[in-house]
């Protein structure tokens, strides 16, 4: 694997370590279903794309995009704790009447954003372009990350982790677990929509089919991450999903470039396949850890 497809890798890798944070709040803390992130991920993108282009300033696009996400994330949770419909039926809803409403914000499948300026334009130049956005786009992971992590210690983060721990335990402490389930909604799928917004400005484009298979990334980072580093502290747990979405990136990079698979036939057309298969993995490792630990225990 060159340097530049290394960046590359490490550049998506963090731009999902946001979706993962995301991810978290509503797999983890809410335990919420949420396939929203597949509609709210090029929302998000989406946004931003339209308002770079009209001339709006790009961190300002990517607020923007933010608060859409947000919105789509309180729709979410609105039709599950208002209406009493399913979980996961609440967001594969929400997910398909956002790809109609993206294709409204755009206009079209496809916006491209060549020549216009970005998050990275202050930033990158023409040597340092292959790393200087992994910098920026580090940065803003780690404040998300920081904020997240404030978050949880707050009274209302304690209480959003009570709600998805024990829902009936936490109504009986006086905790308005429908509040609590519209916030959390609201912030996961923000940070997904702002991955979005700085996914589309690294590639140079919108496009309406961006945000597939966004949710099982998100979720293989998430399981990865709680693999490699097991923990209960709040800030090593975000820090842990963040890891495990480069490092799932870097999986795929060196997957698809690797020659002994070149050599069978694999290509950047099996990207879902492969990305199928490491997930897979991700939820076999600690199935197996657990009995290889219980094997010792037994000897």
């Amino acid at each position: 694997m060159s340097l530049i497809a290394f960046f590359g890798a490490l550049e998506s890798g963090l731009i999902y370590g946001l979706v993962a944070l995301g991810v978290l709040i509503s797999f983890r803390t809410l335990d919420f279903p949420d396939l929203t992130a597949d509609g709210s991920f090029p929302l998000g993108g989406a946004i931003a794309g339209v308002s770079i282009v009209a001339g709006i300033n790009p961190w300002l696009a990517c607020g923007l995009g933010m608060l859409a996400g947000s919105l789509a994330g309180i729709v979410t949770a609105w039709l599950h704790v208002k209406l009493g419909i399913l979980q996961l039926l609440a967001s594969i809803l929400v997910m398909v009447a956002l790809y109609s409403v993206n294709l409204r914000i755009m206009g079209a499948p496809n916006l491209p954003l060549l020549g216009e300026a970005t998050v990275f334009s202050a930033f990158v130049n023409d040597s340092n372009g292959f790393w200087m956005r992994c910098v920026v786009i580090g940065a803003v992971v780690l404040v998300a990350k920081l904020l997240l992590d404030w978050f949880y210690s707050t009274e209302s983060g304690l209480s959003m982790r009570a709600t998805g721990s024990n829902l009936r335990m936490a109504q009986a402490q006086g905790i308005n677990t429908s509040r609590m389930t519209i916030i959390g909604m609201a912030v996961s799928n923000s940070l997904i929509a702002l991955g979005g917004a700085l996914f589309v400005q690294t590639q140079g484009g919108v496009s309406i089919d961006i945000g597939i298979g966004t949710i099982v990334i998100g979720l293989a980072a998430v399981i990865i991450g709680e693999t490699i580093i097991p923990a209960k502290r709040i800030w090593l747990i975000t820090l842990a999903v963040i890891i495990g979405a480069t490092l799932y990136r870097l999986f795929i990079q060196v997957a698809l470039s690797s020659d002994t698979l070149r050599s069978i036939g694999f290509g950047p057309q099996d990207l879902n396949l492969v990305t199928a298969l490491l997930v897979v993995i991700a939820l076999v490792l600690p199935q197996a850890k657990t009995r290889l630990l219980s094997r010792r225990l037994k000897t």
